[in-house]
């Protein structure tokens, strides 16, 4: 059975930007799109005896809500196949649940419930931490978000965890009939200075060297496969010396979508995200993919 793309909504204007995106990507994939609202109205409605035949004001707001935006979702592309289903739970647990059986889970940047002056919600970056598919948080500048600049950016982090992010990004260039832009930064090894003060220059040029070369060769190793199988796709390599993150944010400004990878450690379930996707979640001018690797 075809897995569906799950859009997390809650009648908010962060949420109708993530539905939007979410059927245009629904489109490009040919996915079915399911919409999700976690609503807890029956605990607190249903805590004590009504005897009123109409339903609970919860009840009728949060069918709205799904209705309003299958609607919007149906008008936008009316090709695309949509359902939506309301889940008494909170919106976490509920999310998480649906991202076990999804091609991949979209968020919006901020719920209704949120101070605007957060970076990011608090449920956007718990699921994106948490779930076991990959999460797309629809975040950054109208223009990015609307895929004005025909590129996919993808970090190369270490070996471990940096294939799937990269099979995810070189999919989605390919969908969207784009380019992909792979980044790898490297950082040289401090040099300890001479007793005199001075740095050895030759042995600093050496070490940025090496570092240079060992990050284009990891970059062509974390490519092979996934060029291999989709060779239409145009990719480019970019090395940087420096944090990753602050690379990774410089090359947000001018993509579509930007997508990390994200390790998994069985049996751990706190938070699991790196400071790349971290500050990436909090700070990209583009959507983010955080895109799990278990181990």
């Amino acid at each position: 059975m075809e897995l569906p793309l799950v859009v997390g909504i809650d009648g908010s204007e962060s949420s109708l930007v993530a539905v939007d995106w979410a059927v245009d990507e629904a489109a490009r994939h040919g996915l079915p799109l399911r919409l999700v609202h976690a609503s807890l109205w029956e605990r607190y409605e249903r805590a004590r005896p009504s005897f009123r035949t109409e339903r609970p004001a919860g009840e009728v707001m949060a069918q709205n809500i799904v209705a309003s935006c299958a609607e919007r979702a149906r008008l936008r592309d009316p090709e695309v196949k949509v359902s939506g289903d309301v889940v008494a739970a909170d919106a976490v647990s509920t999310l998480l649940r649906a991202a076990s059986e999804a091609f991949a889970l979209v968020t919006g940047v901020r719920g209704r419930g949120e101070v605007a002056g957060l970076l990011l919600g608090s449920v956007s970056l718990t699921v994106a931490a948490r779930a076991v598919c990959p999460v797309v948080v629809v975040r950054g500048e109208e223009r990015n978000v609307r895929g004005s600049f025909g590129r996919v950016v993808v970090g190369v982090g270490d070996a471990t965890g940096g294939t799937g992010a990269v099979r995810f990004a070189v999919r989605e260039a390919e969908a969207r009939g784009c380019s992909l832009t792979a980044v790898r930064a490297w950082r040289s090894p401090d040099q300890a200075p001479a007793e005199s003060g001075a740095v050895d220059t030759g042995l600093a040029a050496d070490a940025a060297d090496a570092g240079g070369e060992g990050a284009s060769a990891t970059l062509d190793d974390a490519l092979r496969e996934a060029v291999r199988e989709h060779p239409e796709v145009d990719v480019h390599r970019h090395t940087v010396e420096g944090p990753a993150h602050r690379a990774l944010l410089e090359a947000s400004s001018e993509a579509d979508l930007i997508v990390v990878g994200a390790l998994r450690r069985h049996g751990h379930f706190g938070l699991q995200l790196g400071r790349v996707a971290h500050a990436l979640l909090h700070h990209s001018a583009c959507p983010v993919a955080v895109v799990p690797h278990r181990i």
